[in-house]
C-alpha cells in the first residue's frame, strides 16, 4: 500500500481542516468596506478561491432576464451567459437550492465552462423570495466538496447578501 495521499484524500483533509468560522470574521471585514455588489462580489471570490484548496474556478453569476449573466471571478474565462434552469449554475437558480455536484459530468445538462473541473458547489445568492444570482465554486477534484463546505459556504453567501445594498 502507497503512504502517498490520493488528490481525494488530499481535497478531504483540505476540508477537515478549513476554518470557516475564521474565513467568515474575514470575509465580513473585507465585506464592511462597501455596499457595492460588484465590488464585493470581486473581493468575495478573490478570498475564497485564494482560500480554499483544491478549486480552480470561484465566482459570481447575476440573474438578468431569465439568465445568468458571469459577474466578478477568480479563475480560467467562464461561460458569460447561462439560461435559467440550464446546468448546475441554472439549476440552483431556477430551483432555489444549494447544487452539490460530486460528479459534474453525471449531471444532466452540465456545462462545462472550464474542461479541468469534476466537481461543484452552487449556492442562489435569494434576498426576500428574488433570486439576485449564484456564487459558483468547481474544482478539479471529484466529490470535493463536503456538507461542511457546503454550510460554510452557504454562510458566506449570506454573508455576502448582508453586505450589499
Amino acid at each position: 500500500m502507497s503512504s502517498e495521499l490520493s488528490s481525494q484524500q488530499v481535497a478531504e483533509k483540505a476540508c477537515a481542516r478549513m476554518d470557516y468560522d475564521l474565513l467568515f470574521r474575514q470575509a465580513e471585514g473585507l465585506l464592511s468596506v462597501s455596499r457595492d455588489r460588484i465590488a464585493n462580489a470581486a473581493n468575495l471570490s478573490a478570498l475564497l478561491f485564494h482560500s480554499l484548496e483544491e478549486v480552480n474556478w470561484v465566482g459570481f453569476y447575476f440573474l438578468r432576464s431569465e439568465q445568468l449573466v458571469l459577474g466578478p471571478f477568480q479563475g480560467q474565462p467562464a461561460c458569460v451567459e447561462i439560461p435559467l434552469g440550464a446546468g448546475v449554475c441554472g439549476t440552483a437558480a431556477a430551483e432555489q437550492e444549494i447544487q452539490r455536484v460530486a460528479d459534474v459530468h453525471a449531471f444532466p445538462g452540465h456545462i462545462a465552462c472550464d474542461a479541468a473541473s469534476e466537481s461543484e458547489l452552487v449556492i442562489p445568492l435569494i434576498r426576500d423570495g428574488e433570486v439576485l444570482g449564484v456564487l459558483d465554486i468547481d474544482s478539479p477534484i471529484r466529490n470535493r466538496f463536503s456538507p461542511e463546505d457546503e454550510a460554510g459556504l452557504a454562510r458566506l453567501a449570506d454573508c455576502w447578501l448582508a453586505a450589499v445594498d
